[in-house]
């Protein structure tokens, strides 16, 4: 096999894994952080395709007080879904996009939690790229809710990384002369899909062949939201999470089938956001969240 052929090979490994998303129950929500308040934030994000409802996390303060304060200000009103990508995220809050827009505030530094990730109906704080941005804080107004999609254990586990290099090693042997040209031939027929099946499937004989270990630790709750509601893992522990949706998951749904060009939605999506206070009792009871105990 030339060089270059190797090359495209390699590179077509890199490629994303994800399976169809399929409907999804809603994410049951967990809040850690205990506090005396007997009540909590309830969100309402209208948008003239249904509203959703999400509830904010208090293990990120700063981010949910800055929600909070843009909300009861009225910063979010006739503002539009501006970047759309349909099994990826919406995303919205474009204050700093108005013809008028209020000065550009300072970012917010980064919240990680491990306990908060991308699963579908996360609310989480945009932010410019790592080479300008290198410490990860937030955008002080833009958000997004994650659609994304379903994904297996496998695709979850594999360090994609390292596979992709150990299959690497592995073609340029002629031992394994019949998985190279297997996998020529399913480029040549542009089965990426098959592919990136086939290269999973020979994760065992890559760490026993090269005497290394290609997965990577995930947490159960990850893997278990993942598989079953789906969302966006690729993202995780890199932007931060501040909120759940707990209603309206078909909103996100229709949003993110809308029509597009360049990623903005060809017809304008407008959008106000409300907050109100309710008892924990009752979105307790009405969302599965779990509040600790006192």
């Amino acid at each position: 096999m030339t060089l270059r052929r190797h090359l495209i090979l390699v590179l077509t490994f890199s490629m994303v894994l994800g399976a169809c998303a399929q409907d999804q129950p809603a994410f049951s929500v967990k809040k850690y952080t205990k506090t005396e308040d007997k009540n909590d934030f309830l969100v309402t994000i209208h948008t003239s395709l249904g509203d959703m409802k999400a509830v904010l996390y208090d293990e990120t303060p700063l981010h949910r007080d800055n929600f909070l304060k843009l909300i009861k200000e009225g910063a979010y009103d006739s503002t539009i879904w501006h970047r759309v990508i349909k099994e990826f995220m919406i995303q919205g809050g474009g204050i700093d996009m108005k013809p008028n827009a209020p000065k550009k505030a300072d970012r917010i530094p980064a919240e990680f939690d491990p306990r908060l990730f991308h699963v579908k109906g996360a609310l989480a704080a945009a932010r410019q790229g790592d080479r300008v941005n290198p410490e990860k804080a937030s955008s002080w107004c833009q958000f997004y809710i994650v659609q994304g999609k379903t994904w297996t254990k496998d695709e979850l586990t594999l360090d994609q990384q390292k596979l992709n290099a150990g299959i690497g090693k592995l073609l340029q042997n002629d031992k394994h002369l019949a998985l190279r040209e297997e996998l020529i031939a399913m480029q040549e027929k542009r089965d990426f899909d098959g592919m990136n099946r086939l290269v999973m499937s020979k994760a065992s004989l890559v760490e026993s062949e090269l005497g290394i270990s290609v997965r990577k630790d995930v947490s159960q709750d990850r893997i278990d939201a993942y598989t079953t509601i789906g969302g966006a893992p690729h993202l995780d522990d890199a932007y931060t999470v501040f909120g759940q949706v707990v209603e309206g998951y078909d909103v996100i749904d229709k949003i993110a089938a809308t029509k597009t060009i360049r990623e903005k939605p060809i017809e304008s999506l407008y959008l106000s956001i409300e907050v109100e206070e309710v008892p924990k009792k009752k979105l307790s009871k009405r969302y599965d969240i779990s509040y600790p105990e006192k």
